[in-house]
């Protein structure tokens, strides 16, 4: 079977990524193709699903895949990606008059 003639189901949990290829059946919607993977039966899911096809996100779990279409499950955040920012500008702070952190790693 080429890879035309499959669609992928793809979740990245916290301890393991998993990449399930599956069949292409003419007409399958992203609903039908998570159902089919068994990806329930090895990861909790949530109940209402975050879903998107090569990075853009479904508005409808009813959306008709195409063949070779990679339909990613994605979870919910648990830390804002800018309070990451923030505390890792705490843990390394870089004033205006002095030297950076690259320059502590370069000469000590």
């Amino acid at each position: 079977m080429t890879s035309i003639e499959q669609v992928w189901i793809v979740y990245a949990g916290e301890a393991q990524q998993y990449l399930i290829p599956l069949a292409f059946t003419p007409g399958i919607t992203a609903r039908q193709a998570i159902e089919q993977s068994g990806i329930r039966q090895q990861v909790e899911l949530p109940d209402e699903l975050s879903v998107g096809i090569f990075g853009t996100r479904l508005k409808d779990l009813n959306q008709v895949l195409e063949a070779g279409d990679r339909v990613e499950i994605y979870r919910a955040l648990t830390i804002n990606p800018k309070d990451i920012r923030r505390n890792r500008a705490k843990k390394n702070p870089v004033g205006r008059y002095c030297r950076g952190n690259r320059f502590k790693q370069l000469y000590s």
